[in-house]
């Protein structure tokens, strides 16, 4: 009998350990002790922060804030008035500049009538509409005049080709007595083909050489036969559509400079309306 109940004591089953307890949840464990290692290659540390997608968004949106936005409105502004107060320093110094060009500026040129290399008259008006290029010289000068009238023609020539413009070139003698109109005929055929050659009696030679402040030392008795020296200036003068003088070329001035001066004369006039800086030129 005590033995069946020693058994039965022993057979009881056990009350488990987990009902008998409250539920708790088991604690995290420790921090590791050691340094943070370092997140595998092409992982960002960042990735599980909790405002990773705050700082994605971020840099999603680009660097355009309004105070980039505010700086370049205002560096816009600030170009546009730039580049607006050079653009009325240039007008102001173009204005002064043919101001200043009107000055002292001499009248050159005026009325004249001679005959042209076919025996026709020729006179100022005759170059009236249009430009003209004016040179005072003599046939028998054995260089100087030669070249004079070539760079005559390489300005003429590119003019032509740069602004779609006909300049008449002209040549007038200061030596009546030897350059009658066969002389001067046979001496322009060796210039440009549009090369008008005038001539005439020594009182219109030198009244046309007046009007152009021309100096020439031809005697006023001199006969065809006589042996002299023509001394002369040595320049070739612009003249405007209207007969106006705009400007004389020297002999020092090089062809490629004569042609960007006409050329700037010819933008100017065309700017203008038909009138330039020299316009209003007084004697």
């Amino acid at each position: 009998m005590l033995a069946r109940t020693a058994v039965r004591t022993l057979r009881a089953p056990r009350p488990c350990l987990w009902a008998t307890r409250p539920y708790s949840t088991p604690p995290p464990p420790p921090p590791p002790s050691g340094p943070t290692p370092t997140p595998p290659h092409g992982t960002s540390a960042s990735a599980n922060q909790p405002d990773a997608p705050a700082a994605q968004n971020r840099s999603q949106a680009g660097p355009f804030t309004l105070k980039a936005g505010a700086l370049f409105v205002a560096t816009g502004v600030g170009l546009y008035f730039y580049f607006q107060n050079e653009k009325q320093k240039v007008h102001e110094r173009k204005r002064m500049e043919n101001a200043a060009a009107r000055v002292g500026r001499p009248k050159i040129g005026g009325p004249f009538v001679l005959t042209d290399q076919d025996g026709n008259p020729f006179s100022d008006q005759d170059l009236v509409g249009k430009w003209s290029m004016v040179y005072f010289g003599f046939t028998n000068c054995p260089d100087i005049c030669p070249e004079e009238l070539d760079k005559m023609t390489t300005v003429v020539e590119s003019i032509s080709k740069s602004h779609q413009t006909d300049i008449l070139p002209v040549f007038i003698t200061c030596d009546p007595a030897r350059d009658d109109v066969k002389a001067v005929k046979t001496y322009v055929k060796d210039f440009h083909p549009s090369l008008v050659g005038l001539t005439g009696s020594y009182a219109d030679i030198k009244k046309t050489c007046k009007a152009y402040r021309v100096y020439f030392s031809t005697p006023p008795d001199a006969s065809p036969s006589d042996d002299y020296l023509v001394d002369h200036s040595i320049f070739f003068y612009l003249m405007d559509p209207r007969g106006k003088f705009v400007d004389a070329f020297g002999r020092s001035m090089g062809a490629p400079d004569v042609v960007a001066k006409v050329g700037a004369y010819l933008d100017e006039w065309r700017e203008g309306g038909g009138s330039g800086s020299w316009s209003e030129a007084s004697a």
